[in-house]
Formats: structure tokens, sequence, C-alpha cells
């Protein structure tokens, strides 16, 4: 935009910057959408540098698209929880999954914040610092416990591995790891969805609410300050007894009958 006006963009009036972006629009040689997508988050991060408002240059929303998110079945949780050669990482996905916990709160858990007794994980000063308390399961309790026998962690349950020195290590399990551990399980797993972390955490809320769990309740142990964020699942749970008939199957019930 600088070298098409010969100026900064901040320099433009709005009505110059509404013109070039619907000119980007009607571009039939490339890919308009994305660059035009891309134009603005530039000009936006842009006024964020220069310290004045997205207003200034009048720019657009960018929509954001309606998309739901993948859902893993039981199966195949199942088989990621089979496939885990290493008990830090069975531990990882039953955590991401059993708790539904974002990659920050498995990499922040710490050996104080795990009630054995209650059966309770504790999640710290998370998101929108809010804490929030989350059930946790008799399987994980059991595993958690031959985790810290064997590796002897002393603050952090995952702990990582560098230089206690260095400025970039804290101590914890890195994110990256986090990351790379489930997604080389899922395809160990033979599972052809493209896993993340986050994955495993709608995977948990959609489970609960196929389960009967009231939505309020899934809300707080998402730890989601609006009920929107988490009405969304509504729209990718349903029961097995609640699926409607593929007519496809009636088809063949129909014709194997006649056919006798």
């Amino acid at each position: 935009m600088a070298l098409h006006f010969g100026c900064l963009p901040t320099e433009l009036e709005p009505e110059q910057v509404k013109d070039y972006l619907y000119e980007l629009q009607q571009r039939s040689k490339t890919p308009s959408q994305t660059y035009f997508k891309h134009t603005v988050y530039g000009l936006r991060f842009l006024l964020k540098t220069e310290g004045l408002p997205y207003e200034h240059l009048h720019l657009p929303e960018i929509a954001r698209p309606k998309t739901l998110p993948v859902i893993l079945s039981r199966q195949e949780i199942w088989a990621m929880l089979k496939s885990a050669q290493l008990l830090k990482h069975k531990l990882l996905i039953g955590l991401l999954y059993g708790c539904g916990l974002r990659c920050q709160e498995v990499r922040n858990l710490q050996l104080k914040h795990i009630d054995f007794h209650r059966k309770l994980i504790h999640i710290v000063q998370s998101k929108g610092n809010k804490d929030r308390y989350v059930p946790l399961s008799g399987h994980l309790i059991r595993g958690i416990k031959k985790y810290i026998s064997a590796q002897h962690p002393k603050t952090y349950l995952f702990e990582g591995k560098g230089n206690p020195e260095g400025k970039d290590f804290d101590g914890r399990y890195s994110q990256r790891g986090v990351q790379w551990a489930v997604k080389t399980v899922a395809k160990q797993a033979g599972v052809l969805k493209e896993v993340h972390t986050h994955m495993l955490r709608h995977t948990y809320a959609t489970h609960l609410l196929e389960d009967g769990v009231n939505i309020l309740t899934v809300q707080k142990l998402m730890g989601h300050a609006n009920i929107d964020s988490t009405m969304i699942y509504l729209h990718v749970c349903t029961a097995p007894d609640q699926l409607p008939q593929s007519p496809l199957d009636k088809v063949f019930a129909l014709c194997s009958r006649s056919a006798k």
C-alpha cells in the first residue's frame, strides 16, 4: 500500500484505504480474500505500533468463519492412550482429555495443585485470571502416583529439560513438547484427524454433554467466562439414541426384505 500511494498508510485518508481494499477484493489474479485479510491485519498491526486506534483508517471487520470444533470419538481416545509408549505421554493425553485442560494449564500443573484425596485438580490463575477445580479420574491418580515415584518431579508435574540458568527455561515442559507428544501419539494410533492439544479439550466438553452433564456445569469445568463459548458444543454433541437413522439404512432394510 505504501508503494502504491507513495506514502505511509497512516498518512492516507480513510476513503483512500477503503478504495484500495475494495480494489484488492476485485482482482481476479490474486487470492483476493486471503490477501485482503492479511492486508487488514497488517494495517491493524501498523496502527497498534503507532499507538493509533483502528478507527483512524476506518478498517473493516474481518468476519470469523463459522466452523464447528472437530471431536475425537471415545474409540480414538482409547487408541491414543493404548499407543502412547511413555507414561508421561499417556498422562498428558489423559489430563488434556480427562480434565479438559488447556495446553498452558497442563504445563503449569504443580504437584501441590493435585488433591489425591478429594480427586480434584486446582487450576490456578488460568485464562481470564480465574481459578477452577476439575475432577480427577481414578485411573489418572494411579498413573500420576506411578509417574511421581519414577521421575521424582520437584515443582511441576511435567518438568522440562534444559539449562536452569537459561533465560528461556522455567522448569516446565515446553509447549512444543506437549504439542509434539499429542500429534505423535495420534499418528501412532492411526487417527486420521489432524489432532492438536485443544481438540482433546473440545472432546472433553462434548463427551460430558453427551453423558448428560448440564451445560452450566460444563461451562464451570471448562472455565468459560461466557456461556456462548460452551454453547458451541451443543452443535456437535448428540447422544447415539438421538441420532436420526440414515435413509440408506431404510433402503437396505426394505429392499433386502422384498428381495427375499
